[in-house]
């Protein structure tokens, strides 16, 4: 039978600091009080008072919302509620040297899940103008004579699809991907397609998006990222 160890050993559960408290109380106030962007808050110091702590430990709980966007200063008028910008505070912590890998693969799966998802959406929003410039977008990738061509015009092919979408969020999000994609798509171990049965160029996906439906569009995408969808297990 296993002895039992040393319970010293155990690292007691961290409690939460008091900026951390102070952080958790402001932002149930803010969700109890229904503030708005454009919303007045109250001062610092009423704050700090209203809550019983320093001026100093308020002053920083703030600052972590203004970092976040959720507050900003405005002149004569003291802070107020802000609409935060989300995908701005993503982009700033999506550093390929920051993340692990695992992290990054998963992220890099989202790429997978977005360029699958956007079909019916595309079906929707294309327009003539849309797939000629994609044909132009193919035309000179045709014409490209190093991999780095290539893959420019590959990366200009597939943020043209994100256009297509009319949904700003997506494309923004794509943008901010684009490291990670690059980072990951370096370090995979994939087959090439080009020369199998099986994969489905930009040609391809472009008559399917001229003269398909969303569905064969869905499938012809999924070939076309065949060999990325073989790294996943």
């Amino acid at each position: 039978m296993k002895e039992l160890s040393n319970l010293s050993k155990i690292r007691p559960i961290e409690q939460m600091t008091q900026v951390d408290r102070i952080e958790l109380n402001l932002q149930e106030y803010f969700r109890n009080e229904n503030f708005l962007p454009g919303d007045p808050i109250p001062k610092e110091m009423e704050l700090a008072a209203a809550m019983g702590v320093s001026r100093t430990a308020m002053r920083e709980a703030l600052s972590r919302f203004k970092t976040l966007g959720i507050i900003e200063s405005k002149k004569n008028r003291g802070m107020v509620i802000t609409r935060p910008d989300v995908l701005n505070n993503m982009r700033r912590v999506l550093n390929p040297q920051l993340l692990d890998l695992d992290t990054m693969k998963e992220i890099f799966e989202l790429r997978l899940v977005i360029e699958m998802g956007i079909a019916d959406i595309l079906f929707i929003r294309k327009t003539d103008d849309d797939l000629k410039k994609l044909e132009d977008i193919i035309r000179r990738e045709d014409h490209a004579s190093t991999k780095n061509e290539k893959l420019k015009y590959d990366i200009e092919f597939h943020s043209m699809l994100y256009q297509i979408s009319g949904n700003g969020t997506i494309e923004r999000f794509q943008k901010i991907l684009l490291p990670i994609f690059d980072y990951v798509d370096n370090g995979l171990h994939v087959r090439s397609q080009e020369q199998t049965d099986d994969y489905v160029s930009h040609h391809k996906l472009l008559n399917v998006l001229r003269n398909g439906t969303a569905e064969e569009y869905r499938v012809s995408m999924y070939k076309h990222l065949l060999q990325y969808f073989e790294q996943i297990k």
